[in-house]
């Protein structure tokens, strides 16, 4: 690098650095300014040989996650200092010692639950991902700023991943959507949330994110000239009533517009509700709720609210600590529009989180939201019985879940998941209540463990000593706290019962002059079709596995040493395979960077054909299992096990038919079946196997069932079924 080029290099990193103090969102003290200063100075020295895939000085990377941390999270000095120092204990020779005696304790414990996350060991048998996601919410306990950061810093990687392979790009991307995304949502970083989720998509469905981002693009300026139309008309009541206030019009995010288009099987077009208008008031804390039901009354006398569509988060805050009203109106041309009512400092929680407060650290706030959740999050940490895939999926339930609120008979009221049940309450107030949980009754009538709730029922629970948990209350519990207790009451019950079945098994085997050593449990797993030796000794335990049983397992072992001896004497000639079968059975797909075509299987979930957007996936008993990229798992599996991705795709659609399922909806008309099944039947390649139709008040439904050869085939079917007058849509399985 040449000298001039190093010069301009380091204006460039010097313009950062007072950038980042400029746009920060809290007050700095020159203690604070020290503070940052110092850090910058440690980060810029320890990465000074250091440089990105892009190119650039390493540098501007701890620079730019401090930015994200000082103006859109809008968090203290400590973690501005924390985010410029997050990769120095793990890249360069400065150690966690070193931060601490010149940073202090706190800074140098941020730093060092950063480097943890990123130099965790994991066992092979599990997803690395979701392992390490288990340690980084245990972080939680040292500081949340831990956290934070680091979704910071995952933020900046995703913004600059283009100088990226793109396996590693899907494998980023997947992993964000999957615990990245949620986490922050949860927290209540819903700026960032949006711009994870939007970046997830490039990545994992580049075309669909270009599609919706040109679309979105294009109706920009109809968009803003509607919103301008709608805040004319309630204006004028808004100034006559001497409020101080803005309105702003908000496209929606790609990810949710997509999320939409795929609910709803509808197209960009077809999304009612592509933009949000809000409007932010000026407010002392006394007559924030008041205001915003006047303003809320003013904007439904303009326009017709939707009854079913309130949702009011001023009464009742979001767990996060999002406050605000909102309300689907009918607007100008017959359009549906969400309105959200906040105050100055409600905008302020929904745009920098509930953690730039630091209510978390407010030990005396009864709703010390962040505070409260976390203290509800160490039930799952401290589970030791879950790995790491299932606490990953029991975490995540109540990561997106919208909340309803239930009272106690006292009136003491707790907010749990959409869809949570009696059962999940119970463990809501106290585990101990849920372990010994015999009945629940909602508004005074006793109803099924299995109720689900609605926002104010009223919930008591009947408990006694004798009551413990059973394999169907897995089937009624939703939340994860509620399912990591029942699952951690009935491992211990199995262990007890295990034990004493290994015992017996012992006992049993010895009168069958067989001893009980790892070869023979792993013969009797096998034999048993089993996974575990617990399962085995459970089994035996339980009566499940008895005396005639074990005797089969004897006979087996004998015959098998027979043919063992018998295969010795005479080898066994391979038989020769039919070129023909070959060539149907694996001519189909082929795998990696060599195109090697190996055995596989087409997974149900998906059900792809010949042409689909596909990957390989290495499963432990099945082989390869193929999916279609937008497969609803295919973010789960990329993310947790990336390692057993294979690279697929089609090279000959010609040895073999698929199966595939049309689901019709139209206006019936005289001879509209008629149109379509002749349709089916004159398409060259085609064979209609089952055709079945519906009709109700002048509205059909249809279900047609064809053998196609490719893709091509199929979607130029549907283009044809959807030209016939009457026809709405028609969708594939």
């Amino acid at each position: 690098m040449t000298e001039e080029a190093l010069e301009i290099e380091n204006k460039a990193i010097a313009k950062e650095y007072k950038n980042l103090l400029k746009i920060s969102y809290r007050t700095l003290s020159d203690d604070d300014k020290k503070l940052i200063r110092s850090a910058f100075d440690v980060a810029v020295d320890a990465h000074k040989e250091q440089r990105r895939k892009s190119g650039e000085a390493y540098i501007f990377h701890p620079i730019a996650v401090a930015k994200i941390v000082a103006s859109e999270i809008g968090l203290d000095a400590t973690s501005i200092a924390a985010a410029l120092l997050h990769d120095v204990v793990e890249d360069t020779p400065y150690t966690v010692t070193d931060l601490e005696q010149l940073f202090g304790e706190t800074v140098a414990r941020i730093v060092d639950g950063l480097t943890k996350i990123d130099k965790m060991p994991y066992d092979g048998d599990v997803s690395m991902q979701a392992e390490n996601f288990r340690k980084m919410l245990l972080t939680l306990n040292d500081d949340v700023r831990v956290i934070i950061i680091k979704i910071a810093d995952r933020l900046h990687n995703m913004q600059t991943m283009d100088s990226m392979p793109g396996y590693k790009q899907v494998k980023i991307a997947s992993e964000t959507l999957y615990i990245y995304a949620p986490l922050a949502h949860r927290i209540g970083l819903y700026n960032i949330k949006t711009q994870l989720e939007d970046l997830g998509l490039k990545y994992t469905e580049p075309e669909v994110y270009a599609d919706i981002l040109g679309k979105i693009k294009e109706s920009k300026e109809e968009q803003d000239q509607y919103i301008h139309t709608f805040s004319k008309t309630i204006e004028d009541t808004l100034d006559s009533e001497g409020l101080n206030y803005e309105i702003k019009g908000r496209p929606k995010s790609i990810f949710s517009i997509r999320r939409k288009m795929n609910a709803q099987t509808v197209t960009f077009d077809e999304v009612y509700d592509k933009f949000a208008v809000r409007i932010i008031y000026k407010s002392d804390l006394a007559n924030e709720k008041f205001l915003a039901w006047k303003i809320y009354s003013i904007v439904t006398d303009h326009f017709r609210p939707n009854p079913t569509r309130l949702r009011d988060w001023i009464s009742s805050p979001k767990s996060t600590g999002y406050e605000a009203l909102h309300i689907t109106v009918m607007g100008p041309k017959g359009r549906w529009v969400e309105v959200q009512i906040r105050s100055e400092r409600m905008n302020e929680i929904a745009e920098k989180g509930f953690a730039a407060h630091f209510k978390y650290k407010n030990k005396n706030n009864d709703d010390g939201g962040l505070d409260v959740w976390l203290n509800k999050l160490q039930d799952t940490l401290e589970n030791q019985d879950l790995n790491a895939i299932d606490f990953v999926e029991e975490f995540k339930l109540n990561l997106y879940a919208k909340e309803i609120y239930a009272f106690t008979p006292k009136g003491d009221l707790y907010s749990l998941p959409k869809g949570a049940t009696a059962l999940d309450f119970a463990f809501q107030i106290h585990t101990e209540v849920g372990m010994h949980t015999r009945g629940t009754k909602v508004n005074g009538k006793l109803v099924p463990l299995s109720r689900e709730l609605a926002s104010g029922d009223q919930v008591e629970i009947i408990t006694s000593e004798n009551a413990k948990p059973t394999n169907n209350w897995l089937n009624y519990a939703t939340t994860g706290k509620a399912i990591s207790k029942i699952k951690g009451a009935l491992n211990a019950d199995k262990k007890l019962v295990a034990l004493e079945g290994k015992e017996v098994l012992i006992r049993k085997l010895k009168s069958l002059k067989i001893n009980l050593d790892e070869n023979t449990v792993n013969q009797l797993v096998s034999f048993f079709k089993l996974k575990t030796s617990q399962d085995l000794f459970y089994r035996v335990g339980s009566g499940i596995i008895e005396n005639k049983q074990l005797k089969d397992f004897a006979s087996s072992r004998s015959n098998a040493l027979v043919s063992f001896f018998k295969k010795i004497r005479k080898p066994t000639v391979p038989s020769e395979v039919h070129k023909e079968e070959i060539t149907e059975k694996y001519d189909q797909l082929v795998f990696g960077k060599d195109e090697q075509k190996l055995d596989y299987t087409l997974s149900k979930c998906c059900n792809p054909i010949p042409g689909d957007a596909v990957f390989g996936f290495t499963t432990i008993n099945e082989g390869i299992k193929v999916h279609k990229k937008n497969c609803p798992n295919a973010v789960q599996l990329q993310s947790n096990y990336n390692y057993r991705i294979l690279q697929a795709k089609w090279i000959d659609s010609t040895q073999r038919e698929f199966k595939s399922e049309l689901r019709l909806t139209g206006i019936d008309t005289i001879g509209l079946v008629n149109e379509i099944t002749k349709i089916v039947s004159n398409t060259h390649s085609i064979d209609m196997k089952t055709v079945h139709f519906d009709s109700d008040d002048g509205v059909f439904t249809g279900k047609i069932v064809v053998v196609v050869k490719n893709k091509t085939i199929l979607d130029n079917l549907v283009q044809n079924i959807k030209k016939i007058n009457g026809i709405d849509k028609v969708t594939r399985v």
